[in-house]
């Protein structure tokens, strides 16, 4: 009898057990069961169920009071920092960060009817993104160029700005940054060749460190034929405005 009992309740104890894991615990542990990795600049969304950003939301939001409590700040009291939990919640997890727990951008691809084989440049795309070291604001500017081939897709002007957006919204680093949206725009448009270049200014550096107020950091990735070739290369260098 107690055997059919313990049997009975198992189920019913073994959801409140799960009931009571947070959500964040759920999501790593299918990550981790799946053998993903989940680094600062991974996208996750594959393994986040319905409902459950809104979870990590409350669950961000509370240890986020922590923090605040253990900056000895009186959120209770302090009008100005009541709200803040919450805020700084809702802006990592639906804002600066949303590229880590939603799927990609959809893009209409079109077949190159045209068979365009001219250098396109797109830019400059705003750029947004954080320091994975500090989490402090990356602001700059990117700029692609293609090098299209009959076979490869055409998408709108605008999913550039999209992917860009979706790629840099993670905590990142700037060098890896650009490899991981230039592997997405290969693998979306198969192009002979394909440039990227980004002129990005770093908080990290001024509002914290050195406090260097006028210092960026550009790089560049070539791919295919803007490798082979130094005079497309040039050209597309060329094409880039400068600031007078």
């Amino acid at each position: 009898m107690l055997t059919k009992i313990d049997t009975k309740l198992r189920p019913v104890e073994a959801q409140a057990e799960d009931e009571g894991t947070p959500v964040s615990v759920k999501i790593r542990e299918r990550l981790q069961a799946a053998r993903k990795r989940f680094y600062a600049n991974d996208n996750i969304a594959e393994f986040v169920q319905p409902g459950e950003l809104e979870a990590l939301l409350d669950e961000v939001e509370d240890k986020m009071k922590g923090v605040l409590e253990s900056l000895v700040i009186d959120i209770e009291g302090d009008h100005n920092t009541g709200n803040t939990a919450r805020r700084v919640a809702k802006m990592y997890l639906n804002e600066v960060f949303k590229g880590r727990y939603v799927p990609p951008p959809s893009l209409t691809e079109f077949p190159n009817a045209e068979r365009l084989n001219e250098l396109m440049i797109v830019g400059p795309i705003t750029i947004r993104s954080a320091c994975s070291h500090h989490f402090c604001p990356i602001i700059g500017k990117l700029w692609i160029g293609v090098m299209p081939n009959e076979h490869t897709n055409v998408i709108g002007l605008s999913k550039y700005a999209r992917l860009a957006e979706w790629v840099m919204g993670r905590p990142q680093i700037q060098e890896e940054a650009v490899v991981q949206l230039a592997d997405l725009i290969q693998e979306k448009t198969s192009p002979d060749g394909l440039a990227l270049v980004v002129e990005a200014e770093h908080f990290c550096m001024q509002w914290r460190g050195v406090k260097e107020m006028d210092s960026k950091m550009i790089n560049s990735v070539m791919r295919g034929a803007f490798l082979k070739d130094a005079s497309l290369r040039r050209e597309f260098l060329s094409l880039l405005p400068r600031k007078g």
